[in-house]
C-alpha cells in the first residue's frame, strides 16, 4: 500500500508538470529572479520540485497509514498469505514482514485474515526486509498477562502438558508454569497421569522474575468455596451429631475423612475398642460410613469424628457373671518388660504382671513367658467394672511348688540345678520352675579364689547343689556348690602342719618373695628373706629345693613355707654341739662364740653379719 501511495504521488506531481509545459515558464518570464531563487540542493540530489501542499498531503497520509516501526514493539498484524513454510504479515509498514509457521504450532488453525500479535525485531535488514517475531510478541504478552493476573488475582485457564518431580507443568498463555501436586486438588492425588492432556482453571500464586519462574495452584480456586461449605456445615454440627463419610485418606496416627467438603479426623484410638497398629487394619479409602461428631472447633474449624462410640462399650456389654477365680482364654496384644495385656473380649484387656507368670521369686521379662499374638489361659485375680480394669495370672494354674518344699528339699539333700544368672556375690540356681536358690560366691569352691561367678561357671550349666538353708516364709533357698566334696584343707592341715617338709620348685618370683605349688589345691608364699640358700645365693624361679611350712592356716587359705629354715636348722644343731662340748671342758662362765674362732665365725653367719 506504501509503494501504491507513492507511486500514485509521483505520477500526479509528473502530471502537473506536463500540463503545464504549453505556459511560459518563471525562467523564460523573468530569467535573472530564476537564477537568483534556484535551488542548487535539489537539483544535484536530483529531486524535482514538488508544490508544498502535495508534501503535506503525502505525509499526512504516511502517518494516517503506516505504523511507526520502532524495535521491541508488539504491534497487531494481518495474516495476508500463509505458504508451506512462512506466514505474510502485514503491520501497516512499508513492507510486509515474515515469520516462520514453527512459531505457530500452537495454532494449527491459523488462517488468512487472521490477526495476530507480533514483535518488531528489526525495522530493515540487509535485504529491506521487516523482521518480525510472533513468539517473542507472546511471551512479552504473555507476561503482561500473568503479571495483570497475579496481581488483580484473575482466573486463567491452562493446559496441564506433562508430570514432573513434585507435580505438574502448565501452559499458560504459552509460559511454562509449574503447579506443585498439593495444588492440583484439596484431597491427595493417586493419579497424577489423569491430569495430562485437561485445560483447567488456575490461579497464578507465585512469580520469580529474576528465574522467570510462575507457580499456578488450582487448589486456591476451589478452597474459598470450601471454607465457605466449612462454615455453613459446621454451623449445624452438633456434639453426639452421626454423619455419613467417605475416607479421604489414611495416616499412621488417624483417618481423614471427607463429610461434604469439610474434613474430620478420627483418632486412632477411636476407630476401634481393640487395640490396632495402624488404621488400615479397619477403613480403606474412599471406603463410605458413619461417624459420630465427638467434638469440634468453630475458629480452625477442625472436626473431631469417633467410629468405636457408634458401638456399645465393650466392657458394658461384659459378662456379668465373670468374677475373680475364673479362668478366662485370651490373645496377647502388648508385651512391655513389666507384664503382658491380655485382649479377653473384643476392647476388653487384662494385665498379666511378669511377677504372675511363674512361681520363681527371680522377676524375668514377660517375652520370656509369652509372644505376642499367643493364646494364653488365666486365672482373674482382680476386676473392677467401673474403671475398666483386670488383673490376671498365669501361675495360679499349677500348684504352688513351695507349698511342699521341706519334704522335696531338706536341708542337707542334694539335687541338680540350672544356673540362671549371676550376681556380684553369687549364682541363681533353678532346681525346678518356681523354685530358686542362691549360692554365695564363697560356697563355689574349697580352694579357689573367685572374684566373681563367671570366672566360675556360665548361664546354663548344670550344677551339682546341697541346701544349706531353707526359709519357707521367704520363700527363699541357701544353696551350696563346695559342699558336694568334702574340704581338702582339712586334710591338708594335718599333711602340712607347721614344721612339715616338702620339695617343690619356685613357680613364680613376686614382690617381697616368691610362690610354690605344693599341689593343684595349695600354692604357699616364700618370704624374700626365706629364699636365702646355704651359700648364701637365693633361690630363683624354676630352682627345687625343699622347704618347711613355718604357717597354715586353714580358715585364710593361707600357707607360708621356708628354705632358709633348712640349712639354718643345721647350724643350729652345730652351734648346739659345740657349745655343749665347749661347756663341759670350761667351767668358766664364756659365751658360746668365744670357745674358739670358729665358733665365733658360725655365730657371726647365723646373725648375718
Amino acid at each position: 500500500m506504501a509503494e501504491e501511495i507513492k507511486d500514485q504521488d509521483v505520477q500526479d506531481v509528473a502530471g502537473m508538470a506536463t500540463a503545464s509545459q504549453p505556459e511560459v515558464t518563471e525562467q523564460q518570464a523573468n530569467p535573472e529572479k530564476f537564477l537568483k531563487e534556484f535551488n542548487w540542493h535539489n537539483y544535484e540530489e536530483g529531486i524535482d520540485p514538488i508544490a508544498d501542499d502535495k508534501l503535506e498531503e503525502f505525509e499526512k497520509l504516511v502517518e494516517e497509514n503506516f505504523v511507526d516501526t520502532l524495535d521491541d514493539e508488539v504491534v497487531k498484524g494481518k495474516v495476508i498469505n500463509i505458504t508451506d513454510r512462512d506466514a505474510i504479515i502485514d503491520i501497516n509498514a512499508k513492507s510486509e514482514g515474515v515469520i516462520s509457521l514453527n512459531e505457530f504450532r500452537y495454532n494449527p488453525d491459523l488462517k488468512v485474515g487472521d490477526e495476530v500479535e507480533v514483535l518488531i525485531d528489526v525495522r530493515e535488514d540487509a535485504t529491506g526486509q521487516l523482521v518480525l517475531s510472533h513468539r517473542k510478541a507472546r511471551v512479552i504478552m504473555a507476561w503482561d498477562r500473568v503479571n495483570k493476573a497475579h496481581d488483580e488475582g484473575l482466573i486463567v485457564n491452562g493446559f496441564v502438558k506433562c508430570r514432573t518431580k513434585g507435580g505438574m507443568i502448565v501452559d499458560v498463555f504459552g509460559i511454562e508454569a509449574f503447579l506443585p501436586g498439593s495444588q492440583i486438588d484439596v484431597k491427595p492425588i493417586r493419579d497424577y497421569d489423569a491430569y495430562v492432556g485437561k485445560t483447567m482453571e488456575f490461579k497464578v500464586v507465585k512469580i520469580n522474575h529474576e528465574f522467570k519462574n510462575v507457580v499456578v495452584s488450582h487448589k486456591a480456586l476451589i478452597e474459598a468455596d470450601i471454607e465457605e461449605q466449612k462454615k455453613e456445615i459446621i454451623g449445624q454440627l452438633e456434639k453426639g451429631q452421626v454423619l455419613e463419610g467417605t475416607v479421604k485418606n489414611i495416616t499412621s496416627y488417624g483417618v481423614f475423612v471427607d463429610l461434604g467438603g469439610v474434613d474430620g479426623l478420627i483418632h486412632i484410638t477411636d476407630l476401634s475398642w481393640s487395640r490396632i497398629n495402624h488404621p488400615n487394619e479397619i477403613v480403606e479409602l474412599d471406603q463410605k460410613l458413619n461417624v459420630v461428631i465427638l467434638d469440634f472447633d468453630e475458629a480452625k474449624t477442625r472436626i473431631q469424628l469417633g467410629l468405636k462410640q457408634l458401638h456399645k462399650h465393650p466392657w458394658e456389654a461384659l459378662d456379668e457373671e465373670l468374677k475373680v477365680g475364673d479362668k478366662v482364654k485370651g490373645k496377647v496384644v502388648v508385651i512391655a518388660d513389666y507384664g503382658a495385656f491380655i485382649e479377653v473380649a473384643e476392647g476388653v484387656e487384662g494385665l498379666i504382671h511378669v511377677s504372675e507368670m511363674s512361681w520363681s521369686t527371680h522377676l524375668r521379662s514377660a517375652q520370656d513367658f509369652v509372644n505376642v499374638g499367643d493364646e494364653v489361659e488365666a486365672q482373674i485375680l482382680t476386676l473392677d467394672r467401673d474403671d475398666r480394669k483386670m488383673s490376671l495370672g498365669i501361675k495360679q494354674l499349677t500348684p504352688d511348688p513351695w507349698t511342699d518344699i521341706t519334704s522335696k528339699y531338706p536341708v542337707g539333700s542334694k539335687h541338680t540345678g540350672v544356673v540362671r544368672n549371676f550376681t556380684n556375690f553369687g549364682v541363681f540356681v533353678e532346681l525346678e520352675e518356681g523354685i530358686d536358690g542362691l549360692i554365695y560366691i564363697s560356697d563355689l569352691s574349697w580352694t579357689k579364689k573367685i572374684k566373681h561367678p563367671s570366672e566360675f561357671c556360665n548361664v546354663g550349666d548344670k550344677l551339682e547343689v546341697v541346701v544349706l538353708e531353707l526359709d519357707v516364709e521367704g520363700r527363699k533357698l541357701s544353696l551350696g556348690h563346695k559342699q558336694i566334696e568334702d574340704n581338702p584343707w582339712d586334710k591338708y592341715e594335718t599333711e602340712f602342719a607347721v614344721g612339715t617338709t616338702h620339695t617343690a620348685a619356685i613357680s613364680e618370683i613376686v614382690d617381697k618373695g616368691a610362690t610354690i605349688d605344693f599341689n593343684e589345691d595349695i600354692t604357699a608364699f616364700v618370704p624374700q628373706r626365706h629364699l636365702e640358700k646355704e651359700d648364701g645365693s637365693k633361690l630363683k624361679k624354676g630352682e627345687t629345693a625343699e622347704f618347711q611350712i613355718i604357717e597354715f592356716n586353714k580358715e585364710f587359705k593361707r600357707v607360708v613355707a621356708s628354705h632358709a629354715a633348712i640349712h639354718r636348722e643345721e647350724e643350729q644343731k652345730i652351734v648346739k654341739q659345740a657349745a655343749k662340748k665347749a661347756a663341759s671342758q670350761n667351767n668358766d662362765k664364756t659365751t658360746i662364740g668365744d670357745v674358739n674362732a670358729d665358733l665365733q665365725a658360725l655365730k657371726d653367719k647365723m646373725e648375718g653379719k
